[in-house]
């Protein structure tokens, strides 16, 4: 089966068993797919050295690249072969700094699903449960007919 034929959902789930290597920026933005279910992402992440701003705090380009994702991962669980879907608006608040070198769970859920939009809202907590930013986005769904 080729990733045309993959539900948004296989997909999902074929990069949380390592049967489909995680997209490049993966490997500035340390992401990973650990739990894809129907309408839920969950990745593990971590900000390294990497992503530093000038005042050597995690800049929050970090939080908001994560959360856009799974976010996105999250509306794209419910989608169809070969549908797609585009970010058009993605609302983040940051609660307070995201730690270096510090394992996070990022998780995305879907809150409604339409045939045009996707909406999905996110956080970013530690593994003790400490939140760190959260967003909602809304996807505008590419549906193939």
């Amino acid at each position: 089966m080729t990733i045309d034929e993959m539900s948004g959902l296989e997909i999902m789930q074929a990069l949380a068993l390592e049967k489909l290597a995680m997209p490049t920026m993966c490997e500035t933005m340390p992401m990973k797919v650990v739990e894809a279910t129907e309408g839920k992402i969950v990745f593990e992440v971590h900000a390294d050295d990497r992503h530093l701003n000038v005042l050597g705090g995690v800049h929050g380009g970090f939080a908001t690249t994560v959360l856009d994702s799974i976010t996105g991962c999250a509306v794209h669980t419910m989608l169809a072969a070969s549908d797609a879907y585009a970010t058009v608006d993605l609302n983040v608040k940051m609660v307070r700094p995201v730690p270096v070198n510090t394992l996070l769970l990022a998780e995305g859920i879907v809150i409604n699903m339409s045939k045009s939009l996707g909406i999905s809202q996110g956080e970013l907590r530690d593994q003790a449960g400490k939140l760190y930013a959260h967003a909602t986005a809304t996807c505008m769904l590419m549906r193939k007919v």
